[in-house]
């Protein structure tokens, strides 16, 4: 009986095993970690990161320049040869350095500091798709994307790998490349109208199942340019990131990019790091092992260099390329075409601002139409006070876009800018000719309660009006609808064109560009004054310091001329105190009192 009694519990030992090491070996490595975590640390492989760089080569503001990223980058590397550095994606489009080059100086930079791999962002896809080649070629990396597929093929698209293995420090380290989803709508749609973005939390599951169970490596990083945010207080991480981390659990660690923030911490047991933007920070994920290189942990850690820019030294040879590239475009950079009396500040996520109103209001002119629309996320920064060189217009709309023309009913046009007050995802529209009161209470697509052209008279559903966009938001970008768009008409002309033109003329009639807030997105109830046709008649200004003409029937509008005294004007319509007139084309309104 005893004998029996042993084998029994021999056997049930024995089943108890084998379910435990057939269940469990995706979280192999992190039951290790718990054992060995009192162990000494005799080997560290560290994976180095940054995201978001946007051709970021230039040292200003909180951005450290391309020359101390490449020194920073290079002392780890020295200091512990069993270093790894990669990208989380988005790395050409967004300097004027980069974008009028099409990224080759990035590339000498990243071939310099010897990348890895890199994951493809969506704005990799700006300048189309047939630059993704040229840069892995000329930089020396591999793109990796395990969700991106051809549409044509059925496959893996053939200028990316889906995953790619490092031999380092005795180990072998998987990346697998994860692109998310809004690049269907956060690049130019045609751009990628070829192509299948497929679920990255199937595609993870898939490849990290295929690395690990077929023991081709010891561990497995997803290298992605998925979004995650961290609550400062809490230290909670969420978004696309987060969500891998607890739907695919046989993955080590997480990179992560596109939201333009630091985050580092732990979500299901597996950490997640992201590396703010522009080159301002480095991530790390720091693989530890122990004397018999036995896993002890993988710490998560971001470097803010930006904070000790001034203790940072530059790297002689990526300095050198900078400065090659600096030379050859510092003639047309440093062009200044006008002088800024006010600063056009912007933040997408903040409302309409300055620079969007003044943005639209060029696009409204030169176009010729009634309303203009443009996203906030196609602003890239503010414009100083100052001087404006040609360099900082290109950091400012970093985007080759169009103006594209076309008719809206107004129930089309409530329906696009609905999809812009306060879109958490792609930041707020930016607008003229139109104010827009709205409810901030309500759910997002029913908030708009009145719209009004800058005449008074209200937007009408069912009736036409002529709008001007770019060709990425006519094409669907950022989730704008134009779909019910008639007579549509892209006229090639590139936004950045047009307000340098505007600039330029500003400068050449010995003025400076100093726009005035109008506030076309109102929060609050419309209590605008109905407009009162009446016969057309004539006034006579009395004024003696002259008659200010605004833009919209109030003091603190727009102001677009000034009558003198004595003028005779012709008025067209009433709103309130004031009398709607037509001033060299425009919408007007001066103030009934100084008139007789």
């Amino acid at each position: 009986m005893k004998k029996y009694k042993f084998k029994k519990i021999s056997s049930i030992f024995i089943v108890f095993f084998l379910l435990a090491t057939t269940v469990l070996p995706i979280n192999t490595l992190k039951v290790r970690a718990d054992e060995n975590q009192n162990n000494e640390v005799v080997k560290e492989i560290n994976i180095i990161s940054f995201t978001d760089f946007h051709g970021s080569l230039k040292q200003e503001g909180k951005n450290i320049g391309v020359a101390k990223l490449a020194g920073e980058i290079n002392r780890i590397k020295a200091e512990n040869p069993d270093t790894i550095v990669v990208s989380a994606g988005d790395n050409y489009q967004g300097s004027a350095m980069s974008n009028l080059t099409y990224g080759e100086p990035v590339s000498e930079f990243l071939k310099s500091i010897g990348l890895f791999a890199s994951a493809i962002g969506n704005h990799e896809f700006d300048w189309g798709v047939d630059k993704i080649q040229n840069w892995s070629n000329s930089g020396n990396f591999d793109f990796l994307a395990s969700n991106i597929y051809d549409k044509k093929t059925g496959k893996i698209v053939s200028w990316a790998k889906p995953y790619k293995i490092a031999e380092v420090g005795g180990k072998k380290v998987a990346f697998i490349g994860l692109t998310t989803l809004e690049t269907l709508y956060k690049t130019k749609p045609e751009n990628v109208k070829d192509l299948d973005f497929k679920d990255p939390i199937t595609s993870a599951k898939y490849w990290a199942e295929y690395l690990k169970s077929n023991n081709m490596a010891d561990y497995v990083i997803a290298l992605t340019h998925l979004g995650a945010s961290q609550d400062s207080k809490t230290g909670e991480i969420t978004g696309e990131a987060a969500e891998l981390a607890k739907q695919v659990t046989n993955i080590d660690a997480i990179i992560a990019g596109h939201t333009h923030l630091s985050v580092c911490g732990n979500v299901n047991n597996i950490p997640i790091v992201e590396g703010y933007y522009n080159g301002r920070s480095l991530a790390k994920l720091a693989i530890q092992l122990d004397k018999d290189g036995r896993l002890i942990s993988i710490k998560p850690s971001v470097d803010e260099l930006y904070k000790r820019v001034d203790n940072l030294k530059e790297d002689e040879e990526v300095k050198s390329i900078y400065n090659k590239w600096n030379e050859k475009l510092k003639p047309m950079l440093d062009e200044v075409i006008g002088k800024a009396e006010v600063e056009l500040s912007h933040d997408k996520n903040l409302g309409v601002s300055l620079l969007g109103e003044w943005t639209c209001d060029v696009m409204r002119k030169e176009a010729g139409t009634q309303i203009a629309v443009t996203n906030g996320g196609g602003l890239r920064t503010s414009i100083p006070k100052g001087d404006i060189t040609m360099g900082k217009l290109y950091e400012v709309m970093s985007f080759d876009n169009t103006l594209v023309k076309m008719q809206l009913k107004g129930s089309d046009l409530k329906k696009v800018i609905e999809n812009g007050i306060d879109n958490k995802n792609v930041g707020w529209i930016q607008l003229s000719g139109v104010k827009v009161y709205y409810n901030p209470k309500a759910e997002a697509g029913n908030r708009i309660t009145s719209m009004r052209l800058l005449d008074g008279k209200k937007v009408e559903d069912d009736k036409l009006y002529s709008v001007v966009t770019n060709d990425f938001m006519a094409n669907g970008g950022d989730g704008y609808d134009f779909k019910g768009a008639v007579n549509v008409l892209d006229t090639g002309l590139p936004i950045r064109d047009a307000l340098v033109n505007n600039i330029k003329k500003i400068t050449s009639e010995g003025k400076v560009l100093k726009p005035e807030y109008v506030e076309y997105l109102i929060p609050g109830e419309d209590i605008t004054p109905e407009i009162v046709e009446k016969p057309v008649k004539t006034v006579k200004v009395v004024a003696l310091k002259g008659l200010r003409i605004r833009a919209a029937a109030s003091v603190s509008s727009k102001i677009l001329g000034v009558y003198k005294n004595g003028t005779v004007v012709v008025v067209e319509g009433e709103v309130g105190n004031w009398y709607r007139i037509n001033y060299n084309g425009l919408q007007g309104y001066i103030y009934k009192k100084y008139t007789k």
